[in-house]
């Protein structure tokens, strides 16, 4: 009588519509930003992200939460980027790019140093994963709207300058007081008070104070 064969259909997990095959035991990073006005969502991040390295099968060496506002610095997200340098995780996870992100340029920064040091980089809402071959594609999208981006901005730096130069305006560095020592020290000589000669100058009092000493 042929041995009585049983099989079980393997349940894998479905992650960003692709079965999960089989992969090392990567230690994730996870990073939740919310605004000032929104901190109840930190858990609900927090949670998504969870349960994602649950289902990748990975395991969690680090949590970042960070509140701020706007297009501020992101201060506590620099604890994660440490991390990848010491090699103390091999993933980050986001709930979406723009909280990682400052602008285009920034997000392209972070995302090719965490490339170089051999660090994945997940974000959930955009369902982007620069460990495969299709997220790496969008990372090169990403710098094509980066170097958009800076040029828009070198455009309007060169807007500024000349509207500034056609109303009359003085671009560059200010003068140092430094470069005016000479000026400074024949004026005393001629008996010019320091005050005069800081508003002639247009230093500081303490400066002209400095160069006379």
């Amino acid at each position: 009588m042929p041995a009585k064969q049983t099989s079980e259909k393997a349940k894998s997990s479905q992650v960003f519509g692709q079965a999960r095959k089989p992969a090392k035991m990567f230690r994730a990073g996870l990073y939740a930003r919310v605004s000032t006005n929104d901190q109840q969502t930190i858990p609900l991040q927090m949670r998504a992200l969870r349960e994602y390295t649950a289902r990748r099968g990975w395991t969690i060496a680090l949590q970042v939460k960070e509140v701020g506002s706007g297009a501020s610095e992101r201060q506590l997200r620099e604890k994660l980027l440490d991390a990848a340098r010491r090699r103390e995780i091999d993933v980050v996870l986001v709930w979406r790019l723009d909280l990682w992100g400052r602008s285009v340029a920034d997000l392209l920064s972070t995302l090719q140093e965490l490339d170089h040091l051999g660090v994945g980089f997940v974000s959930l809402t955009e369902a982007l994963d620069l460990t495969t071959p299709a997220g790496r594609a969008m990372a090169g999208l990403l710098a094509v709207f980066a170097e958009f981006e800076r040029e828009i901005l070198r455009e309007r730096v060169r807007a500024g300058l000349a509207h500034a130069r056609q109303n009359g305006k003085k671009l560059g560095r200010p003068v140092t007081a430094a470069t005016k020592a000479g000026e400074v020290q024949a004026l005393h000589r001629a008996g010019i008070s320091k005050a005069e000669i800081a508003r002639r100058l247009q230093i500081g009092r303490t400066s002209v104070r400095r160069i006379l000493e």
